[in-house]
């Protein structure tokens, strides 16, 4: 494996910007399956950060590149800052970012898969939302998303903890202009679900005792009733990295990767 520390400029921002990256260790020179892979690029997992961390943090606080060593899957951790993944109302275009020029970077800077089935996301609590904000806003770009404690109902969310508001407003503007909005999860999952397109696999897991469980139960059963392709699951556990740790050992064997390298 080898893994790169990347600043680079973001046009969209306007600023420099800094992402992790793990790559898959390059085959020897051959001929056959292992040199095919090679040309058609590696299969890529964008794994996103919670709002107070950055690039850095699945790196320090999980094992992420030896949980992917054996897959031959790339990941690329960006930083958003406390964006929510979102085009902000008083900030930065990190959702314009994020779901158009970060991949076409990344892909341009590396040899990584074009092909949608070989394009995942994931993330851990606002991560969590930009994962499936991406894999619902975008589903014909990925094939499958996971969310770890991820902040799944913002309407709910905020109308429960008024205190959260006046950050949120720098983000997504007039709350009351929220719902049924694109930046809504519960109306791209029905938007999604009402669609002839392609609909990604969504893995969802939170700890019975996180602060977002309410939420996620509102997600699972919204997502239920509308027959969205969704692999829940629930465990005693907090919004603590000892839990993501774990859990996103379970995601990397969910993922429909169509190759694993053994050895």
């Amino acid at each position: 494996m080898a893994l790169l520390h990347c600043d680079f400029f973001s046009d969209v921002l306007g600023l420099c910007c800094s992402m992790d990256v793990i790559l898959p260790q390059p085959p020897a020179p051959a001929t056959g399956a292992k040199a095919r892979v090679r040309r058609r690029g590696w299969p890529t997992l964008y794994l996103l950060h919670g709002l107070s961390d950055d690039h850095t943090i699945w790196q320090r606080r999980t094992s992420i590149e030896r949980y992917v060593a054996d897959l031959g899957l790339a990941v690329v951790m960006p930083a958003v800052h406390r964006s929510f993944y979102t085009d902000m109302a008083c900030g930065y275009r990190y959702w314009t970012f994020v779901s158009e020029e970060l991949l076409r970077l990344c892909r341009a800077f590396f040899p990584l898969s074009e092909r949608r089935e070989d394009t995942f996301v994931a993330g851990l609590s606002m991560g969590g939302y930009g994962a499936f904000k991406l894999a619902l806003r975008c589903p014909d770009r990925y094939a499958a998303a996971a969310s770890l404690s991820g902040a799944l109902d913002m309407v709910g969310l905020l109308k429960s903890d008024p205190n959260r508001q006046g950050e949120m407003r720098n983000v997504f503007g007039d709350l009351d202009g929220l719902e049924g909005s694109d930046n809504d999860l519960l109306a791209l999952a029905r938007r999604v679900a009402r669609s002839r397109g392609p609909k990604p696999a969504l893995y969802q897991w939170c700890g019975i005792d996180d602060f977002l469980y309410p939420f996620n139960l509102v997600f699972r059963d919204r997502a239920a009733k509308l027959g969205l392709d969704l692999t829940y699951r629930e465990s005693p556990g907090g919004h603590d990295w000892g839990c993501w740790d774990t859990h996103i050992q379970n995601v990397l064997q969910w993922l429909p990767l169509r190759r694993r390298r053994h050895g």
